[in-house]
């Protein structure tokens, strides 16, 4: 049971990976899940494109898809994230991208944990739970 990150064609780190895979499993644990296998592939807005496309018949730009393996409570699949959205978001949202990717990290964990963001009583509850983990992570009083 394990936590992967790799990179597929960016130059970008997460600084912390260790850190990061600490705080993740305790997103997953928060959830009453516990963790079995979990990648991130972080990537650019070209090839989430083609993932989207091929796989989700969806021709537009996002941040993250999450493909879900999980069975039971144990949490498993793989989790795509542009860092070229990501990055477009930190500055629009005013943002650090460290704090924007750890919120989009969290938002593909809520999905494998069985959140759907398709309504907009969904998008509110995954938003609600991002921000309330984020601040955990960056000791924010507020957003």
């Amino acid at each position: 049971m394990s936590i992967r990150i790799f990179y597929d064609g960016i130059k970008e780190k997460i600084s912390n990976p260790a850190e990061m895979k600490k705080f993740l499993i305790k997103v997953i644990r928060d959830e009453k899940k516990s963790l079995g296998d979990l990648n991130f592939i972080i990537t650019t807005d070209e090839q989430l494109l083609k993932i989207n496309k091929e796989f989700l018949k969806r021709n537009y730009l996002t941040d993250v898809i999450a493909f879900d393996y999980s069975e039971m409570s144990v949490v498993t699949g793989e989790v795509y994230i542009s860092i070229d959205t990501v990055k477009r978001n930190s500055h629009k949202y005013k943002v650090e991208l460290s704090q924007e990717l750890t919120r989009v990290m969290i938002h593909g964990v809520l999905h494998l944990c069985g959140y759907d963001d398709r309504s907009d009583a969904g998008k509110e509850i995954m938003k609600e739970r991002e921000e309330k983990k984020k601040k955990r992570n960056f000791g924010e009083k507020g957003s």
